[in-house]
């Protein structure tokens, strides 16, 4: 392919601003890691996943060459494996207040998944069907249960069906989200109060029994 025949891809404003911020001074590691983080998050979930993005992706995402990407990460797992790192702690910041859940929870969610769109699709569609990461997801998402079944106990002195509570309310959150981000987030506020009312569904489910 001669020069002038290459596909030039558009700079996204997230690339071109990483870039122009970067002219008129050296990022520290820990603001660059960041900024490679930030980019690969929307590479690998805008490519579908870790299969289908390579480092070059990622590179150009960020608007550094390779060889940077690997001063901060010794290969495409260990990259991967920060970004769902970075989304799980992040989506942990939003959710809990003091390490618990609470009224703040779900909207805490949402707000964080507008924010992090890419980083909610990357733990919870992707990454919990990639075998080498599914069980990176499967522990974010028993400990979301976990935060949750002590609520649930509260609702019904049987154990199982506390814990079949915390269960179900924990996937349909996450799917709620999801198909709320699928729809073009539509009135956050509002999204947040029918999310809540299908939990309180799943509380007098275990209440009436």
């Amino acid at each position: 392919m001669k020069p002038s025949e290459r596909i030039v891809r558009p700079m996204t404003p997230d690339r071109e601003a990483a870039r122009e911020g970067t002219r008129g001074r050296r990022l520290r590691r820990t603001e660059r890691r960041e900024q490679i983080l930030a980019a690969a998050t929307r590479a690998f979930a805008g490519a579908g996943g870790f299969a289908p993005t390579s480092l070059d992706d990622v590179a150009e995402e960020s608007g550094v060459t390779r060889m940077i990407l690997y001063r901060h990460f010794d290969s495409k797992t260990d990259l991967y494996q920060a970004v769902l790192d970075r989304a799980a702690a992040g989506l942990h910041a939003a959710a809990t207040v003091e390490g618990g859940l609470g009224a703040g929870s779900v909207p805490g969610m949402l707000d964080w998944a507008a924010e992090e769109p890419d980083g909610f699709r990357l733990l919870f569609h992707h990454a919990a069907r990639e075998p080498e990461f599914q069980a990176d997801v499967d522990q974010v998402r028993r400990g979301m249960v976990a935060a949750l079944r002590p609520h649930m106990n509260e609702v019904t002195g049987e154990v199982a069906w506390a814990s079949w509570a915390a269960n179900v309310a924990t996937t349909m959150v996450i799917e709620a989200i999801m198909a709320w981000l699928d729809a073009g987030r539509p009135d956050p506020e509002d999204a947040s109060r029918r999310i809540l009312l299908a939990v309180d569904g799943i509380y007098q489910a275990i209440a009436a029994g």
